[in-house]
Formats: C-alpha cells, sequence, structure tokens
C-alpha cells in the first residue's frame, strides 16, 4: 500500500499526519482486490514509501477511518 503523495521518509509523513492533513493510501495494480485500498475503508494498513521504483526506504502500520489516516504507528 501506498499514501497518495509520495513521502520521502516516514518522518515527512507522520508530520502531515499530524498537521491534519487529509491523507489517503491506494493499492498500485491491485490484483488482489484488497479492500484496504477503499475510499471507505476503515481499519488498519501497511503502507510503504516511497513509492516504486525507487527502493523502498520506510513501512509504517496505519489507521485508517473512511479511507483517510488518522494514525501512524
Amino acid at each position: 500500500m501506498y499514501t497518495q503523495r509520495n513521502y520521502k521518509t516516514k518522518k515527512e509523513f507522520k508530520d502531515d499526519i499530524a498537521r491534519g492533513t487529509e491523507v489517503t493510501i491506494f493499492q498500485p495494480n491491485d490484483l488482489f482486490n484488497n479492500p484496504q485500498g477503499s475510499p471507505t475503508y476503515s481499519g488498519t494498513a501497511a503502507v510503504e514509501g516511497p513509492h516504486y521504483p525507487q527502493p523502498h526506504k520506510w513501512y509504517a502500520e496505519v489507521k485508517v477511518e473512511n479511507g483517510v489516516v488518522v494514525e501512524v504507528k
């Protein structure tokens, strides 16, 4: 899973959430029809960044409510 914005660092991502920026997640090429990428999903998900094809340098577990990230662990 990825965030809609291509964050270079986990700190940058966490800072945006702390400021109240609305961040959504998505699954590119959703081969498994993953419900976590749904705009109405609520629950937990794992995200990574930066986006492919760059090598992933950070990973995070997030809490999502109605498709919007509300907490980063």
